[in-house]
């Protein structure tokens, strides 16, 4: 009895990895050009061959600087977002095992002792009867055979998920590595300007002491006296609103780090921060290939896609399954002896009669997920080409704008020199001088706006073009 009770089980299991009703998956045909754009905003030699693409280059490699290194290692022990991260992916694997567990059948083993005391008025024999009943079973209870894909389906959805939370760990990885760059370059950048503004002040307090000097001797008018006040003041005005954008970049890196990043490792200006290694730009799809954000978004369609299959089933039989081996005796010595051995088979099929409307709506819902995810991941290329591109056409015109600006503070420092010499000789009146001052200053300042864009432009490509692991 026993070898056939086994021989039947085996071929149950052999029957049950029968048919899977999930479609086929196929990859959208992507939805973006096979180049990057091309134009004047454009450098012809983007792709160069030879040199690593973004993605083969680890973030130590990239970041060049020791200081920067050390403050993204802070992010990356201690920032907040990336520790849920990783909780999503135990989480989702645990799901995904759970769901596999689905499979294979439960097998419990159970043992039970009872004793009872029947009346007399029912006992039969018109005395009360007192009864002992051991047992001991070992079975399998209400196992589903998935006969047709139901549960090999959820267990691919969930596997599917599983893998989407590790992109979405690994984009988000991405993202901190470059926002915590980003927030350090921020700090670099107004530590300058702070500077700036102070450099400023000191020569604007010199020129105003000089010319108060003249006014009070009366080689200089009033209205010079107060115009140099407010270039002054106006010096002042700068400094208090950087040392406040200063200590504000700090609470942003220090949010970013998940802790307190030591002053020691805060970078004085822009020319400070060693140079980030350059690379060349991949073709659109080698970068879609590496984008955690474009391969979470097609996990999740494969997800939907696989929520399918099971949807289908539904409409098909659910057998299920009930078994047991084991040995009963009145007495606990023979348990085991022959004869006491009892087994049990219990098979349920359960079909949906009245469930047909309800299954038809949920397989329509499971396939206009499908069709959302489909137009999300579509997206997801769209929003990395579009990004890409950006950066691209940023890289290509930048390094203009900085040498044309870098030939504009030289000018400018020229000018302000020829100015003041002039007005001290006498020639020129002081409002030429404080133009000059003026037009220098901004010149200062977009000079360094330019050099904190072309070190973002470079750290964002790298990011976009999936670098950073």
């Amino acid at each position: 009895m026993y070898k056939f009770l086994y021989l039947m089980l085996a071929g149950i299991v052999a029957v049950s990895g029968g048919c899977n009703l999930t479609p086929k998956y196929t990859r959208p045909e992507s939805p973006v050009p096979p180049e990057w754009p091309s134009g004047d905003a454009y450098q012809k030699d983007a792709i160069k061959a030879g040199e690593p693409n973004a993605a083969a280059i680890q973030w130590q490699n990239f970041f060049t600087d020791e200081k920067l290194r050390k403050v993204i290692d802070l992010t990356l022990i201690n920032n907040r977002d990336l520790r849920v991260a990783v909780l999503n992916i135990e989480r989702t694997r645990a799901i995904y095992q759970i769901q596999r567990a689905e499979l294979f059948p439960t097998v419990n083993a159970s043992g039970t002792a009872s004793r009872e005391r029947v009346p007399g008025i029912l006992s039969g024999t018109g005395k009360p009867l007192t009864t002992d009943l051991y047992n001991v079973n070992l079975g399998i209870s209400v196992w589903e055979l998935d006969i047709f894909g139901r549960i090999r389906s959820l267990k691919e959805q969930a596997l599917e998920l599983y893998f989407a939370t590790e992109q979405a760990r690994r984009n988000t990885q991405i993202s901190l590595v470059s926002e915590t760059a980003n927030a350090y370059l921020l700090v670099a950048a107004d530590r300058e300007r702070l500077k700036l503004a102070q450099d400023t002040l000191a020569a604007q307090q010199k020129s105003y002491d000089l010319i108060k000097r003249r006014y009070e001797i009366g080689s200089s008018s009033e209205i010079d006296l107060r115009q140099a006040q407010t270039r002054v003041d106006s010096a002042r005005v700068d400094i208090a609103t950087y040392t406040s954008q200063v200590a504000q970049d700090k609470n942003l890196l220090d949010l970013l780090a998940g802790t307190s990043v030591p002053q020691e490792l805060l970078p004085d200006s822009l020319a400070a921060v060693a140079p980030m290694k350059d690379f060349t730009a991949a073709l659109p799809s080698e970068v879609l290939q590496l984008r955690p954000d474009v391969l979470e978004a097609e996990h999740q369609l494969k997800a939907a896609n696989a929520n399918i299959g099971a949807a289908r089933a539904a409409f098909f039989p659910r057998i299920t399954m009930t078994t047991s081996i084991g040995t009963t005796s009145d007495e606990l010595s023979g348990l085991f002896k022959s004869g006491s051995d009892t087994w049990s088979f219990i098979p349920q099929i359960t079909l949906p009669i009245f469930d047909a409307g309800r299954n038809r709506a949920n397989l329509k819902a499971s396939k206009a997920d499908r069709d959302i995810f489909v137009a999300q991941y579509e997206k997801a290329i769209q929003m990395a080409f579009r990004e890409v591109a950006d950066a691209l056409a940023q890289r290509g015109t930048v390094g203009y704008q900085l040498a044309a600006q870098e030939s504009l503070v030289d000018a400018s420092s020229a000018s302000y020199k020829l100015s003041e010499a002039r007005y001290l000789s006498g020639i020129d009146n002081h409002l030429l001088v404080l133009d000059s001052q003026r037009s220098l200053y901004s010149a200062q300042q977009v000079l360094i706006d330019l050099r904190q864009v072309k070190l973002v432009n470079l750290l964002t490509l790298y990011k976009v073009l999936g670098g950073g692991l």
